[in-house]
């Protein structure tokens, strides 16, 4: 999807909400517009130069054109096309697959990037969504195993030729990441960066406090915060039963699918929040820990460094984890 100018009031599918960012001495230089199949916000607090922001459009265009599942032009369509022939691919999109094998691995196969197969049978965005048949879901099932994933230099290879890549779960982190890096490198030291719920702090504000970050109250329709952190140079990222799902038969199906049935994940979690250094590592630790569920989740957060987690359950009670705010 391409960029395109947004006007008026806009509600993101927001995993978290931007609060209590009054008090810089002038307007922001500020673009909103939606990329990436989702709103995104950029707001740099130090420079009024708008190539800085006509950059960070281009970039977000040149990697989804890269890492996008829908797009048949991409460097991760072409690999799914392929039936298990090899692809060569840029070096963002094998560092990225790269990222997505690790994750498996930390995980012991819960976060699995070969969901492709399965997560194209949901669609969440349709008039009158349905869930797949039992039957389709068994049998894509049979090919998520990210395991399976060869990668030789640039080349990457599929040897499950009916397996499908799907990086969704880290490819903003990654994008935002990337933003971060540019606009240090330009000379921006206080910037927000919002793509789609993946909020990134390039510093502080201007006034040398931090920013404030609303996570939002599952399934509350103005999306009004439960709880808030406070972001430094850092990273905050949620995922969250609430954010796409429809309801059918009385039943809430949402989008955090299981690797291993197919189905969305129900384990008593309504979101989990990550805070940390990189949005790569906190998009990637919030689906992670999500499909481990509460208890094998937190007790992950709790042995990485720099690390805090925020838990919700479907009680909406929040969890947070031990060295949160230390």
């Amino acid at each position: 999807m391409k960029f395109r100018k947004i006007t008026g009031f806009l509600t993101a599918a927001a995993v978290l909400c931007t609060a209590g960012c009054s008090g810089f001495s002038r307007k922001p230089l500020t673009y909103t517009g939606v990329a990436l199949d989702t709103v995104i916000s950029i707001q740099i607090y130090d420079s009024h130069d708008e190539s800085l922001i006509e950059q960070c459009q281009a970039m977000c265009e040149e990697y989804e054109a890269k890492f996008s599942r829908t797009i048949e032009s991409s460097e991760v369509s072409q690999i799914n096309a392929a039936g298990g022939a090899p692809v060569e691919v840029s070096k963002d999109t094998v560092t990225l697959i790269k990222k997505g094998i690790y994750y498996g691995d930390l995980s012991n196969g819960a976060f699995d990037i070969t969901i492709g197969a399965v997560s194209s049978l949901w669609d969440f965005k349709a008039e009158d969504p349905s869930p797949p048949s039992p039957e389709a879901i068994a049998e894509a099932v049979k090919h998520v195993n990210y395991r399976k994933i060869q990668i030789d230099g640039n080349t990457v290879r599929l040897l499950d030729g009916a397996a499908k890549l799907d990086l969704g779960a880290i490819a903003k982190g990654y994008i935002a990441d990337r933003l971060k890096e540019y606009l240090k490198e330009e000379g921006v030291r206080h910037a927000l960066i919002n793509l789609g719920g993946n909020v990134l702090a390039v510093g502080d504000k201007l006034g040398g406090s931090p920013f404030n970050i609303g996570i939002q109250k599952p399934f509350d329709t103005d999306g009004e915060p439960i709880t808030s952190v406070s972001l430094d140079n850092q990273s905050v990222v949620t995922s969250g039963t609430y954010q796409r799902y429809f309801e059918k038969g009385g039943i809430l199906y949402h989008h955090i699918l299981s690797s291993s049935t197919g189905n969305p994940c129900n384990n008593g979690l309504n979101s989990v929040t990550i805070i940390t250094n990189s949005s790569l590592t906190a998009d990637a630790l919030s689906t992670t820990c999500f499909l481990l569920g509460p208890d094998e989740g937190m007790k992950l957060v709790n042995q990485l460094d720099n690390v805090d987690a925020v838990f919700i359950n479907t009680d909406n009670e929040i969890f947070y984890s031990r060295n949160f705010g230390k």
